[in-house]
């Protein structure tokens, strides 16, 4: 019995000992290093090439510094909070294909869709998660609808999880929490909506979308800044196809207004119209109130009423 682990342990050694020659220099016994650089393994006391051209193994770009390598670095799509799984979750095609385009059999086909059918269960294991994915379905939906930023909808649907985890849904609907918080966020990033605009494309009433709205920004404790018209502009300039000059004048029509008071208790999106509207005349571009009209989605009584007191404003400016 003796004999044999004395055996085993001359086997060990004498394996240590041929590993040991392989990481050092056949010709002086120095330690060996890689350069990763130019691709060699070399000595680090006589400096022999001991062996060249080895596989790099490490990515193809370069990186100069930690927060260009953090930028740079690939390592799987993003985590993204506009799926209810966050992304992490594998996705079947439902294309019964196999990777060279062929088709697949009448057996495979029935595997697939049992597959299909398992990892959709396994996805929406609990009621929480069908009420978020069916929730972010809506979010993504009106956010295509309303033109709205990819920012817009991660923050829509963060909301929205803050809303879920904090048992705000009790007693409101789905669509309308996800409505609202289309709404809050659009606003948040600057680049809002008017209430009939989130209404149009929202299966929830108006009243019901602006009722939970202020419900969730107080609840939550949202900080969103009121609408400002001047933002409002841009959209409806280039809905018009009007010229850089127009929409800076819309602007500077609005500041003078702002300046005066005259925006206080009105519409953001009637100001914005209106501007819009003053300044195209003002620029000599052709437009009338029905095309702003349709564009801002409010109506030309508004715009008329609104563009004389832009007017007035403005006189007033220059008299001071």
């Amino acid at each position: 019995m003796s004999e044999n682990i004395r055996e085993r342990t001359r086997e060990t050694e004498d394996e240590q000992e041929r590993e040991r020659e392989d990481y050092s220099c056949p010709e002086c016994s120095g330690q060996l290093i890689s350069d990763d650089e130019h691709g060699e393994t070399v000595c680090a006391d006589c400096g022999l090439v001991v062996a060249e051209d080895s596989v790099d193994r490490g990515p193809e770009w370069r990186a100069f510094d930690s927060r260009e390598k953090d930028q740079k670095s690939r390592v799987g799509a993003p985590t993204t909070n506009t799926m209810h799984d966050k992304g992490l979750s594998t996705n079947i095609d439902w294309r019964n294909k196999d990777a060279y385009g062929n088709s697949l059999g009448s057996r495979q086909r029935q595997k697939m869709q049992r597959l299909r059918k398992w990892n959709e269960r396994f996805r929406t294991r609990d009621s929480k998660e069908r009420n978020l994915k069916q929730a972010l379905g809506e979010i993504d939906r009106m956010a295509s609808a309303l033109g709205l930023p990819d920012n817009v909808r991660e923050t829509a649907s963060v909301i929205y999880r803050r809303a879920l985890n904090e048992d705000l849904l009790p007693g409101r609907s789905i669509e309308g929490v996800a409505t609202a918080s289309v709404y809050a966020a659009a606003r948040q990033a600057g680049v809002p909506r008017s209430l009939d605009e989130i209404s149009e494309v929202s299966r929830v009433e108006k009243s019901e979308v602006a009722r939970t709205y202020r419900y969730v920004v107080r609840e939550l404790g949202l900080e969103v800044q009121p609408a400002d018209p001047e933002s409002y502009v841009p959209r409806f300039a280039s809905g018009l196809e009007l010229s850089d000059e127009a929409e800076h004048r819309a602007r500077q029509l609005l500041r003078n207004a702002k300046e005066k008071g005259v925006h206080s208790g009105k519409s953001p999106v009637g100001l914005a119209a209106a501007a819009v509207y003053a300044a195209a005349l003002l620029t000599n571009e052709k437009t009338t109130q029905a095309a702003v009209s349709e564009v801002a989605d409010i109506s030309e009584v508004t715009i008329r009423n609104r563009y004389h007191e832009l007017l007035e404003a403005e006189e007033s400016v220059g008299i001071a």
